[in-house]
């Protein structure tokens, strides 16, 4: 079981996700913005982040960028989810620092593999 910080700011997508990572074995933290989960990250440690780029005020991309600068916490892996499909979005959210990148709505065996892939040691 690993403890995963949801950063997502659509309730309806938190809750599919939160019930997605639970049924899978998983316990979830979740944050409704950037600023308050970099804190939560700093704070709580968690195994993973799954970040959404569309947030209010600061977005993924900063935040992810700040989580992977920060030496606290970039060994924390992050996993981007998102509606920006494009390339260039990838991309950039690798860029960024993000050691994978999924497309919402994510398929429940891709996500939990590519979970999965980025929690072993």
């Amino acid at each position: 079981m690993a403890r995963i910080l949801l950063i997502e700011d659509s309730p309806t997508d938190t809750a599919v996700l939160t019930q997605l990572l639970e049924r899978n074995g998983h316990y979830v933290l979740a944050s409704d913005n950037a600023e308050d989960g970099i804190e939560i990250c700093r704070r709580e440690r968690p195994d993973l982040v799954l970040m959404d780029i569309i947030l209010p005020g600061m977005n993924g991309f900063q935040a992810t960028r700040a989580l992977s600068r920060d030496d606290d916490t970039r060994s924390i892996p992050v996993l981007i989810v998102s509606t920006k499909g494009m390339e260039t979005d990838k991309a950039w959210g690798l860029r960024q620092g993000a050691r994978d990148y999924i497309v919402k709505p994510p398929r429940e065996d891709d996500l939990v593999a590519r979970i999965n892939a980025l929690l072993e040691p």
